[in-house]
């Protein structure tokens, strides 16, 4: 029984410690980012039910989408985010 409750405590000490790592590494330049305000491409497509990512990539590279609205997190190989809102009138 001892052994068990030593595995259990162990297992929560480990998940508390990949929790606060994951936290940590989402503060991107002092600023925590706030996931529903912020969403991955695949998911901003999701949400406001558009056809594809190409969409949404082009609307980066166009300027609709403002700079300031994207995000890049290198530690997450790239991870590109989009602040949730609607950036054009879906036809």
């Amino acid at each position: 029984m001892e052994n068990l409750e030593e595995e259990i405590k162990t297992a929560l000490e480990e998940s508390r410690a990949a929790r606060k790592e994951g936290v940590d590494l989402l503060i991107l330049n002092g600023e925590e980012i706030d996931f529903d305000k912020w969403l991955t491409v695949k998911e901003y497509v999701k949400r406001y039910n558009l056809k594809s990512l190409n969409i949404v990539t082009n609307w980066i590279l166009r300027g609709i989408i403002p700079p300031e609205n994207v995000r890049i997190i290198p530690e997450l190989n790239g991870l590109r985010l989009v602040k949730a809102i609607p950036y054009k009138a879906i036809p």
